[in-house]
């Protein structure tokens, strides 16, 4: 409250002073006698504020409000002028007035006095606003996650938010006063120092791995970023904001030890190889020596994996592991390769010293590995490869030591063999070519030729055996014994036998369309096609796709497709339902009872080559084809020989009463245009 000494309102007339203020509310009251107040005069805008008229009573013009208004006549006394402040509440409201009341002579009144109201409004929404933005920015500072410390010019911390607490221990009241440079550690005192002074000019800069003393007295690795506070056009303070990257350089350490290392046997893996050979090649190449590759392949492991599950292998896996570092020598290095494979890189050691650590390997691999109470005896096979002498690349030389542990494991297993030039020559690159097998039908690379069954008594022919050609643009003509195998191992014989089911049911519809005397088309289904559960349902869906009879088509399976009773004998009867022929392909050669014949809606039995091979010279595969006759003859069924190539063994087989055979007596397998011209041009 303010009480100064002023003159009177300058102006000859009330009128006039109310001109002079048309913002203000303006109001001349004044008392006669018995202390009764009204108004005397008043602006409009008082008017219209307080919903009053001049003349009235001062109870009636202000209202509630004149109660607010008399009580600053008590400490107004003698004096001539008065300023303070009054809040009044309009329609629920607030609003705040600067109120001046000054003395008037009058000759008409005891007392008379004017009051001047101006709006504070804005000042208090300013003060407001001013209000809301220092809680805006102290929340930015005090609900950060990261810590926060406040510099001023003097070096000296002013503040510092919740997480400094934290992440350092440290509260508030022990950090103000205190010099920032008794937090940081020793080694950074200076180049913090230079950190520091470039903030201070106005710099928003970072500075990474500064060392922040912990309350405990530790000291934590901290990344620092800078926030400059300007005021008036100076920097007054700094923020320095700190984030604990201690825990992130250990995650870092971890991260980079996975990297390079199996997470299973903790030993180095396939990536620290490559790394670590281009450091090895280049100091046997300074130092003209060798580097040898010991890979080791465990024998038959998916038997334990199978038999213990995966938990158990890995203990396992952990336990060879360490038997192989026993052998290491100290300037070698073990990796693991993967799966089932390690690989051990022996520096500057002869031929007899590389072949004493395999022997010793295999040997120490005689001793059982125990797992749960039980002992397992695993067998390892080892291929070496040298450097420089079989190659200078990794790949080269990793692929070569592959190659010499092949050729072990084709020779019987648990042996060890250098890489020779020789072992190249077996082993096409078999990557490539199913990478080409995997676009054969992309590129029209497959075609489908076709083998004639003769009749043996009729000497008519009226079926046939498909037969997978591949003619690829890099490789020529690959046998089916070398792409079959590969494509069942790749899972690519599911595409290629929905393929191959496809273009047979075309081949049918197109003969069937020209109306050539009805043929019936075998054809012969992997196992692993067998065993989906669907296939009876895709070969009823060709066949009515095509329109073709279903009587025309044959499936030939394998007698290792017999051996899942339940699932085969499902499909088998849904394909006699449909009305296919089925028949069983190198009977004799499989491993299932002859109690499937009974068990089974099998149509005709196909004998395996190997039984026909020399007949007319072995007495002991002669009984065996005429037994295979015997048997489908008493079981109704029919019987086809497979790979009949001289006449005299077409002889005894029709002797013995055989229906059909097949072979080069006959015909190799032909494309389906000169099965037409051959067979059907006359029909």
């Amino acid at each position: 409250m303010e009480n100064n000494s002023v003159e009177q309102p300058i102006g000859t007339t009330m009128d006039t002073y109310f001109y002079n203020h048309p913002f203000d509310l303006v109001i001349l009251i004044g008392c006669m006698q018995h202390n009764k107040w009204k108004v005397v005069g008043a602006n409009q805008k008082a008017c219209r504020f307080f919903d009053g008229n001049p003349g009235e009573g001062t109870a009636d013009f202000f209202g509630e409000h004149w109660k607010t208004i008399n009580k600053q006549f008590a400490e107004f006394k003698n004096r001539s002028h008065m300023k303070t402040y009054c809040s009044f509440s309009i329609e629920d409201k607030a609003s705040l007035h600067e109120m001046n009341m000054y003395r008037q002579q009058s000759d008409e009144y005891d007392q008379l006095f004017l009051i001047e109201l101006r709006s504070q409004d804005e000042l208090m929404m300013e003060k407001k606003l001013r209000r809301e933005y220092e809680q805006k920015y102290m929340s930015v500072i005090n609900h950060n996650l990261d810590p926060i410390i406040t510099v001023n010019r003097q070096n000296r911390i002013s503040y510092a938010n919740l997480s400094v607490h934290q992440t350092f221990g440290y509260r508030l009241k022990e950090l103000t006063g205190r010099s920032i440079f008794d937090l940081i550690g020793e080694e950074k005192v200076e180049e913090f120092g230079s950190f520091l002074y470039s903030a201070f000019s106005g710099e928003s800069i970072e500075m990474e791995g500064i060392t922040f003393s912990h309350k405990k007295g530790q000291y934590l690795t901290a990344y620092l970023k800078t926030i400059p506070v300007w005021v008036q056009g100076d920097i007054e303070e700094i923020h320095l904001i700190l984030r604990d990257t201690s825990s992130h350089l250990k995650n870092n350490e971890r991260l980079l030890f996975l990297s390079y290392h199996d997470q299973l046997t903790g030993l180095w893996n396939r990536r620290a190889l490559k790394e670590h050979f281009e450091e090895d090649a280049e100091y046997a190449l300074r130092s003209d020596e060798k580097l040898s590759f010991v890979h080791l392949d465990l024998d038959r492991f998916k038997m334990i994996n199978d038999s213990i599950g995966r938990t158990g292998a890995d203990e396992i896996l952990k336990m060879i592991a360490e038997r192989i570092k026993m052998v290491c020598p100290q300037s070698g290095k073990l990796y693991r390769n993967g799966g089932d494979e390690y690989i051990l890189l022996l520096r500057n050691d002869s031929i007899e010293k590389t072949e004493k650590i395999a022997q010793r390997i295999l040997s120490d691999f005689t001793k059982p590995f125990y797992y749960k109470h039980q002992e397992y005896f695993i067998s390892s096979s080892i291929g070496i490869s040298v450097y420089p002498d079989d190659g200078t690349g990794l790949d080269d030389l990793l692929k070569k030591a592959e190659q010499a542990v092949l050729f072990v494991k084709e020779r019987g297993r648990s042996h060890y063999r250098f890489y020779k030039e020789e072992m190249n020559t077996s082993f096409t690159d078999a990557a490539i070519m199913e990478s080409h097998l995997r676009r054969a039908i992309e590129f029209d690379e497959l075609e489908i030729h076709y083998q004639p069954q003769v009749n043996l008594q009729t000497g008519k022919i009226d079926s046939f055996e498909a037969l997978l050609r591949w003619n690829n643009r890099k490789f020529g003509f690959v046998s089916p014994a070398q792409f079959i195998p590969m494509a069942e191992e790749s899972g690519l014989i599911h595409t290629i036998g929905d393929w191959v089911l496809e273009n047979v049911c075309k081949q049918l519809k197109e003969w069937q369309d020209k109306q050539f005397r009805q043929v019936r088309i075998a054809v012969n289904i992997s196992p692993k096609q067998f065993r989906t559960g669907e296939f009876a349902e895709k070969a009823k869906s060709l066949i009515e796709k095509y329109g073709i009879y279903a009587s025309s088509f044959e499936v030939e399976i394998t007698e290792s497709a017999l051996m899942n009773m339940r699932d085969t004998l499902s499909t088998l009867q849904k394909l006699k339902k449909i009305g296919v022929t089925i028949s069983v392909d190198d009977f004799g050669t499989g491993y299932s009872s002859l109690s499937y014949l009974k068990q089974y809606p099998i149509d005709i039995i196909k004998i395996d080559r190997s039984f026909i091979k020399d007949i007319e010279l072995d007495e002991k595969n002669e009984a065996i084809a005429k037994t295979i006759i015997n048997l489908a003859h008493n079981l109704g069924m029919q019987v086809i020989a497979e790979g009949v190539e001289k006449d005299l063994q077409a002889q005894i087989l029709k002797e013995a009463d055989c229906h059909k055979a097949q072979g080069f007596l006959y015909s190799k397998a032909i494309p389906a245009a000169q099965v037409v011209e051959k067979y059907f041009s006359w029909s």
